[in-house]
């Protein structure tokens, strides 16, 4: 099978990214469509790919601007040339999955959501610092992406969901059905650790919807310890709002920060997430999980068990949750043995198998069948005799 991978950008190492290097360690011929890559931003695996870029690459100013030529990424993905491969794997949360295949290429999706500030828009711009002009063309553009987004749907021949979450979303927004392959985890990583330090972490992009200003409020109003790994263009504004017990670790290596997650308390999980690999992750190092219990957070987490859900997305309460949470009511290993499940060894398996299935169903519709003589199968024709004449 010759196969290619689609994905929106590889100008950070987020989720997505690291399913990215999964895929291309299955598929390691598979050349990576991209918008715009920044090599230092992702990982060394991802470095050695075969990464083609878009005209978007040699546009002024484009790693430190990405965002403001919103309107130029769906020509960058329907500008690629696909014509030679079987299987086109989109590895989409925007763009990729609005690619052009041939009608004998398999077009399989992996969606972490349809195009979030498209159809969530108020939400997603609420708490995100606009200028004036900004905010006055913003709705113009985001509406003709919103048509783009549904009209290029039915370009994808099979989605795979990344939570049931997404699935519902996709449901919606595109009228297409979708099957949950959850996304890998690396749980040899870590392993199950029973140093508590007090302290509890938050792991995570600092940007405006992953609501992390509401552990930095209940950690200001319980005075309870808080460690945030991560960096973002919120960071600013939560360094202002911090009390004393609010620690910021800035990013960290991959080693550093499963150090900081083993010798933590929790993890709190503020945001309403697609999935959440770092829940996962906290567990796969016996960590309890207090998440909002909405999104992808209600696939991964068992509440009372691998950890607990507060169910309004505010300080209060989630200050209520860690006020009342107590680390002698969960068991570190049967939280690590339900970790294990997410193994990125469940997700290989999965996903190879579905797109072997889903290719093998394709190329049977565009197979050419041998021609058939024009009376085979046909039953004998009776005739009516003719009348006779009066």
């Amino acid at each position: 099978m010759r196969v290619a991978i689609a994905h929106d950008y590889l100008n950070q190492m987020g989720g997505a990214e690291k399913v990215v290097e999964v895929l291309h360690d299955m598929f390691p011929s598979a050349p990576i469509f991209t918008s715009i890559y920044v090599p230092t931003a992702v990982s060394r695996a991802l470095q050695e790919a075969d990464i083609k870029t878009s005209f978007m690459q040699k546009l002024p100013l484009i790693r430190k601007f990405a965002r403001h030529y919103l309107a130029a990424y769906p020509y960058a993905f329907e500008l690629f040339d696909f014509s030679g491969y079987d299987i086109v794997l989109s590895s989409s949360s925007a763009f990729a999955k609005g690619v052009i295949t041939a009608p004998d290429t398999c077009h399989i999706c992996y969606c972490y959501t349809p195009m979030r500030f498209a159809w969530n828009y108020y939400a997603y711009i609420e708490r995100e610092r606009l200028s004036a002009p900004i905010r006055l063309v913003l709705p113009y553009i985001v509406h003709r992406l919103r048509r783009w987004d549904e009209i290029t749907a039915d370009r994808v021949d099979h989605y795979v969901a990344i939570s049931h979450e997404v699935e519902r979303r996709i449901r919606k927004h595109y009228r297409r059905s979708a099957t949950v392959i959850y996304p890998p985890v690396e749980t040899r990583r870590f392993h199950v650790s029973e140093l508590d330090e007090g302290y509890y972490v938050v792991i995570s992009r600092l940007h405006a919807y992953k609501r992390v200003d509401i552990a930095v409020e209940a950690a200001n109003r319980l005075r309870i310890p808080l460690k945030i790994v991560g960096t973002g263009r919120d960071e600013k504004s939560l360094k202002e709002s911090a009390g004393p017990t609010v620690e910021f670790l800035g990013r960290l290596s991959d080693d550093q920060t499963v150090d900081c997650l083993m010798r933590s308390r929790a993890l709190i999980f503020p945001g309403r997430e697609d999935f959440g690999l770092v829940p996962v992750e906290a567990m796969a190092c016996g960590k309890p999980v207090i998440a909002y219990g909405r999104g992808g957070a209600l696939d991964t987490v068992i509440d009372g068990v691998t950890g607990t859900f507060f169910e309004e997305q505010t300080a209060d309460r989630l200050a209520e949750a860690m006020r009342s949470f107590r680390p002698a009511d969960f068991d570190p290993y049967a939280i690590r043995r339900h970790a294990e499940a997410f193994d990125s060894s469940v997700f290989r398996r999965k996903m190879r198998d579905f797109v072997e299935e889903k290719y093998d169903q394709h190329r049977a519709q565009y197979r050419t069948p041998e021609p058939a003589k024009l009376t085979e199968g046909l039953a004998p024709v009776e005739y009516a005799a003719e009348p006779k004449p009066v």
